[in-house]
């Protein structure tokens, strides 16, 4: 079942298209990031997910099928934005009796349990908190609807190190108790490559990449080898990114195999970090999603 499914896509903001022809698919139980520069598209595509606001053209479902921002689909899934609406001045307590008060099932329990074991007292007021606190508060609220698709847009970029770890703890341990599903948009390379294993790449308002991590990595290398064949290497080979020094070229290529580039050149892995800065380097790249890249590799390779 795909968890979200999204088909020619297009948001547009008076003559500026925001988002425009974006089309992907993620499975359940996947912890999807979406990764770009800022006003890239990001938020406009999460929040089309999540029914805050309509596309121009296209279509988004969530959960099998459900048309997003439906009431089926609100009962199912679960945001939480970089900037939590939360009420300052309002205690704990209270903002928990608010979420019960504004959605049809919330488990009030659960919450209040959650936020005792992280030491956020029910008579704190919301204001006094922590900036790590306060985005734990919105995600105990998120999880306290029981959804099975939680969206988080930025949670962890007000956070320090200590509290990013916090709150990705939280939702992993949901990820593998409870089978939620994720999608996490963040700056935070690092922390994604620790928990994620399917990214989305969203640039100047197209979708560039959408690919399971692990085959990501294996179908890319760094190929290093003399500048004046980097030519005849492209010919045969996608290359995402290249700097060239001298005599010597560093190409990042969409290659399986790491010895099918020739003698005279040597390839080592990439780490995500490096394929995501690539990417984003190169936005006129054509668009490469997960069924095709193993066949458009292994075409290449052929030639």
């Amino acid at each position: 079942m795909n968890v979200i499914e999204v088909a020619n896509l297009g948001k547009q903001y008076g003559k500026r298209w925001s988002l425009r022809n974006a089309s992907f698919s993620i499975d359940a139980g996947r912890v999807a990031a979406i990764v770009g520069p800022n006003g890239a598209g990001k938020t406009t595509l999460l929040k089309i997910v999540v029914g805050l606001i309509d596309p121009s053209e296209g279509s988004a479902t969530v959960m099998g099928g459900i048309k997003a921002g439906s009431d089926n689909a609100l009962d199912k899934v679960a945001f939480v934005a970089q900037d939590a609406p939360l009420y300052r001045y309002l205690k704990v307590s209270d903002t928990i009796a608010l979420a019960k008060n504004l959605n049809r099932s919330f488990d009030v329990m659960v919450t209040t349990q959650r936020l005792g074991k992280l030491g956020i007292g029910l008579d704190h007021r919301v204001g006094k908190l922590s900036g790590g606190q306060q985005s734990q508060l919105a995600l105990a609220l998120a999880l306290g609807r029981h959804p099975s698709l939680l969206i988080l847009d930025e949670p962890l970029a007000r956070l320090d190190p200590l509290a990013r770890r916090e709150f990705m703890s939280v939702v992993m341990a949901e990820v593998a108790n409870e089978g939620l599903s994720v999608v996490l948009s963040s700056h935070v390379v690092a922390e994604l490559e620790r928990v994620a294993d399917y990214l989305v790449v969203v640039n100047a308002g197209h979708i560039q990449v959408a690919s399971d991590i692990d085959v990501l990595l294996q179908s890319h290398c760094l190929a290093t080898g003399p500048a004046d064949e980097a030519g005849a290497i492209s010919q045969t080979f996608s290359v995402v990114g290249s700097s060239i020094t001298g005599r010597q070229a560093r190409l990042l290529v969409q290659a399986s195999e790491l010895g099918l580039l020739g003698r005279n050149w040597e390839c080592s892995s990439v780490t995500l970090e490096e394929i995501i800065l690539a990417y984003l380097e190169n936005p006129d790249d054509e668009p490469l999603v997960l069924d095709s890249l193993v066949e458009n590799v292994a075409a290449k390779v052929q030639l």
